[in-house]
């Protein structure tokens, strides 16, 4: 593995451990060259699964732009990147069980917005707006008329359990 600083490969592993999902082995490596420690995860290599895009075209299934479309949502939302990792694993576990070879972009925006849904509300917003291209106020609303009711019977509920 080469050093992310030094860019020399000879490094010692410090701590190997299976990560949170269990899909992947997070290894913590000290570059033997320059000293410096940096962490690597090693997953098994799967068959890949093609990602079909609005205009028909496929790519390659790539887990990080799922992590770049949650980090721009949940951007100055009290929301650790560890829980944003997380997310993308459930994803991605979901897509390897649910899919054989291909997925639909939709089929993933959709679960990206079932987890920020719960997650934070105005990141689900966020990334709403961006990936179903309201063309209106009126889909903006009937967007979120659904979320904002569910928040006051939340309240409600809140409201009446104090006594107040």
């Amino acid at each position: 593995m080469k050093c992310l600083f030094c860019k020399i490969d000879d490094d010692k592993v410090i701590n190997s451990r299976a990560s949170t999902d269990g899909l992947s082995v997070k290894r913590r490596r000290e570059c033997l060259n320059c000293g410096r420690r940096f962490t690597t995860y090693e997953r098994v290599e799967e068959s890949p699964i093609r990602v079909i895009k609005k205009d028909g075209s496929r790519i390659n299934f790539d887990r990080n732009k799922i992590l770049s479309g949650l980090l721009k949502a949940c951007e100055k939302r009290p929301v650790s990147t560890d829980i944003l990792e997380t997310i993308v694993s459930e994803i991605e576990s979901v897509i390897y069980d649910k899919f054989e070879r291909e997925v639909e972009t939709t089929s993933i925006g959709e679960l990206v917005m079932q987890h920020l849904r719960v997650l934070d509300k105005v990141a689900y917003v966020r990334f709403a707006s961006v990936y179903r291209e309201f063309k209106d106020i009126n889909e903006f609303i009937n967007e979120l008329t659904p979320l904002i009711s569910s928040t006051k019977k939340i309240k409600q509920k809140k409201i009446s359990k104090n006594g107040g």
